[in-house]
């Protein structure tokens, strides 16, 4: 993206998401990345960083594990093994090995699942592999702590066996030789130390000439002396001569391996790259979740949508101090295409123009905006700002004068595809002339096609805008009351400077007031005071639609529970008949039982008795019995038992038995010929004609009593 001036990035504090971005990474490819963060203008580059960083917050947010644990700096040694002839230590070549495990970990971390649930995150490792021969070959040559082994070579095994012997009977001739001196008295508390990697003895100064050998040096007190005992001498010589075979060796096959991995140089860069791509990633998901950044939508033409959109970096400070960040909603596209923001001093107008501003920058290099996932972006070539004094010592410019330069550089270069922010336009010129020039200057600017913010305090820009096509208004809504503002934006009207009602909250005498009112022209301050008061109606109109939609909501609420405490009656209801039917089952299984019971029974004597004629009665009997019947006659014993049947008319209240199936209810309603009969839980619509009154025995009153 081209912009203008080169200070913008910094106007628009750029520059401070960049530092903030650079503090999360862990790797010097992020760092290098995010202090190098570029505006791309291409939807092919920003829409897959945006869809990595997004999948990325995803898993920080599901509290999934992601393997980017191993944080390699690993530029110097790659470029070391580059070089031909070169040696990596066994040190650099397990840092290399923790890359390969590292690559390893994140392909075994992306299953097919996991592929298909974050393509862009998976995107990254698609044109690459893992190649297993490069651990492999670290693993034949080193341990695990970088030292090569002694299998690396049959001359190594070798060296090192006879260094070992070496060493042993070294340690023997020593020890013999100190328990000697020690018993003489000659030895200081040391009694041994090693210089130049030669044992020697630490003799008492005035004992030397006592002890034969090589004197290797004295204590800064020169109270002890060092001596390499004359027995040991040869031994010495042959270790140190081993050892030098032992690091010649080790060299050789260091240079070896070096060697074969260099072939795997182009492999290993890649991997390293991916480290710290996903490290780059990583930085901008935590990033996004300082400032609570969103996926919008992306599309590949000039619009503005922000919903609910706040400054990040004024979100991150009132998030520490506990404050509210209020939001701001704007949309700009090919028909409204410029946003006149009006209102009184320090009440938001600069802040929304930056808030826009630096999340166009942040959307197009990559980064989660700090807005709705519901809002919109466009693609823009080119993004120009003016914000502020741009007076010039250096080249002896007015603050007008450079005002006009820049705005000769708006005119002269936007486009379909710029976005611009201009802050208080037309200023430090005269009111009428400065006012008619910003005129000109916005009209031309939307002749051009380009989408942008303008801050004013000029009433003639403000009925500008409801005049010309593609331009209209904006306002900072404030508490003239209270005399604060609101920092909320409205859209489609213009707003009031409130420069006398300011003058007379902070206590102006009114003399003074008045007589400035008088110097105002006429029509400037009736158009002013007519803006105030319809901004005052508007937030009145908000506040009153606030209580309406409060009170819908809880209407909706009660809706709701009472939709719930319905359906649980029904339920309930469902519940009371349902156990009635399983009773009632429960009876015809009985039934079946006995059935299958008896017809068992007839076939043992079917297969006995020579008499069938006998046995085909008693089936015929037994089959053309109806089970109903049955049932009904033990329900009316049990009826009989207890109730006494009467002949009295049936009335709310009465205990009833139903003829049809001889159940008890009691009577709750009695709507005509139809009564309604309450069976435990379930009420029942039967024509009176089929009830009969009844009452309980008294036999049974006394048992109950």
């Amino acid at each position: 993206m081209k912009l203008f001036p080169e200070s913008a990035s910094h106007q628009l504090e750029f520059d401070k998401i960049k530092d903030l971005l650079t503090a999360h990474c862990r790797s010097e490819y992020a760092r290098k990345k995010a202090a190098e963060l570029r505006i791309h203008t291409h939807k092919k580059f920003i829409e897959p960083q945006l869809l990595q960083t997004h999948e990325y917050k995803l898993l920080f947010e599901n509290h999934l594990y992601f393997p980017d644990d191993a944080v390699l700096n690993l530029s110097r040694e790659l470029k070391l093994l580059s070089i031909e002839g070169s040696i990596l230590s066994g040190e650099q070549f397990l840092q290399i090995k923790k890359l390969t495990n590292a690559i390893q970990q994140i392909f075994r971390w992306f299953s097919e699942d996991r592929k298909v649930s974050y393509p862009s995150l998976a995107l990254i490792i698609e044109e690459t592999y893992f190649e297993k021969t490069i651990p492999k070959l670290i693993d034949e040559v080193l341990d695990e702590y970088g030292i090569v082994k002694d299998s690396a070579s049959v001359k190594l095994a070798s060296i090192r066996m006879s260094l070992y012997k070496k060493r042993t009977e070294l340690k023997r001739v020593f020890d013999r030789i100190v328990s000697k001196l020690k018993k003489q008295g000659y030895l200081t508390d040391i009694e041994e130390s090693f210089i130049n990697g030669r044992k020697v003895l630490a003799v008492f100064a005035e004992q030397k000439r006592m002890v034969k050998g090589i004197l290797h040096g004295e204590s800064d007190s020169r109270r002890t002396s060092f001596i390499e005992p004359e027995e040991t001498t040869h031994l010495n010589n042959d270790i140190f001569s081993l050892e030098n075979d032992e690091r010649k060796e080790v060299n050789i096959i260091l240079q070896k391996l070096t060697s074969k991995m260099r072939s795997y140089f182009p492999l290993l860069n890649i991997y390293h790259e991916i480290i710290g791509e996903y490290d780059f990633i990583r930085a901008k998901a935590r990033l996004a979740l300082d400032y609570n950044g969103n996926l919008p939508a992306l599309y590949d033409k000039a619009i503005v949508k922000l919903v609910n959109a706040v400054h990040p970096l004024l979100f991150i400070y009132n998030e520490k101090l506990k404050k509210r960040t209020i939001p701001v909603n704007l949309s700009l596209d090919d028909k409204n295409r410029i946003l006149v923001i009006s209102g009184p001093n320090a009440g938001g107008k600069t802040v929304t123009l930056k808030t826009c501003g630096l999340l166009q920058m942040m959307l197009q290099s990559g980064l989660l905006v700090s807005c709705s996932h519901d809002s919109e972006f466009g693609i823009f070539k080119q993004l120009m700002i003016h914000i502020g004094d741009t007076q010039s010592l250096e080249f002896e410019l007015s603050t007008y004068s450079s005002h006009l330069i820049n705005m000769k550089y708006f005119m002269e270069n936007a486009n379909g595809k710029t976005l611009f922010f201009i802050d208080e336009l037309g200023s430090g010129s005269d009111p009428d002339l400065g006012g008619a020039f910003a005129e000109v200057i916005m009209e031309e600017l939307a002749k051009k096609h380009s989408l942008g913010l303008v801050t004013t305090h000029y009433l003639n820009l403000k009925v500008m805008a409801n005049k010309v096509n593609g331009i209209i208004n904006g306002a900072m809504a404030f508490d003239e009351k209270n005399l604060r503002p609101l920092y909320q934006l409205i859209i489609g009207k213009p707003g009031s400077s409130y420069t006398f009602s300011i003058a007379e909250r902070i206590g102006l005498p009114q003399s003074l007031i008045n007589k400035a009112r008088k110097l105002v022209d006429e029509n400037h301050f009736s158009l002013d005071k007519l803006l105030n008061s319809t901004e005052q109606d508007m937030q009145q109109i908000q506040s009153e639609k606030k209580r309406l939609d409060k009170l819908l909501k809880e209407n909706e609420k009660l809706q709701k529970e009472m939709q719930q405490v319905i359906q649980k009656e029904k339920h309930k209801q469902q519940v009371e008949l349902l156990k009635e039917q399983n009773q009632m089952n429960e009876s015809r299984l009985v039934y079946m039982k006995e059935m299958e019971r008896k017809l068992k029974s007839l076939l043992i004597e079917w297969k006995k008795t020579e008499d069938k004629s006998k046995v085909i009665k008693m089936m015929n009997a037994l089959l053309f019995k109806q089970p109903e019947k049955q049932i009904l006659q033990k329900k009316q014993k049990k009826i009989d038992n207890k109730y006494i049947e009467t002949n009295e008319p049936v009335k709310a209240g009465d205990k009833v038995i139903m003829i049809t199936n001889r159940q008890v209810g009691t009577v709750s309603n009695i709507r005509g010929k139809k009564a309604i009969v309450q069976v435990g839980a379930v009420p029942i619509t039967v024509g009176i004609a089929d009830l009969v009154v009844v009452k309980e025995r008294p036999e049974n009153n006394d048992v109950h009593n």
